[in-house]
């Protein structure tokens, strides 16, 4: 049997911190023995679990992530999750989006890391 994808761990400053932000993101709780201070914090949503792990080292700034997070938002347009992301601490990096409503956002959380926001289930559909 192949291997699975158990995590993807997300080296950070603060793992409860960036866990909680997460948290909010996806809509799934930290982990019931994660607490401020814990040197790792775990999300566990439907499609994916994000292990948070709190490392010395921090992220260089002038350097693009080697991998990131792609979010499809289920139940509001990508303009709404965009919006309230930012309102949740995300940051805009760059804007992708298209005059015909295709296109992305890139914003980074509250540690620099950066992830995608693609148009929502509904907004797929619509253009199909």
């Amino acid at each position: 049997m192949a291997s699975l994808v158990r995590h993807i761990t997300i080296d950070c400053a603060d793992a409860y911190g960036l866990g909680s932000f997460w948290a909010e993101v996806l809509d799934a709780p930290l982990a019931d023995d994660d607490h401020p201070g814990d040197p790792e914090a775990l999300v566990e949503a439907p499609g994916a679990a994000l292990l948070f792990v709190t490392v010395p080292e921090r992220k260089a700034a002038s350097v693009k992530n080697r991998v990131h997070v792609d979010l499809q938002p289920q139940d509001r347009t990508r303009d709404e999750e965009v919006e309230r992301l930012l309102a949740l601490g995300a940051t805009l990096v760059a804007d992708h989006r298209r005059a015909d409503g295709a296109g992305w956002v890139t914003l980074a959380d509250p540690e620099g890391n950066e992830f995608c926001v693609e148009r929502g289930a509904a907004e797929r559909e619509a253009s199909a």
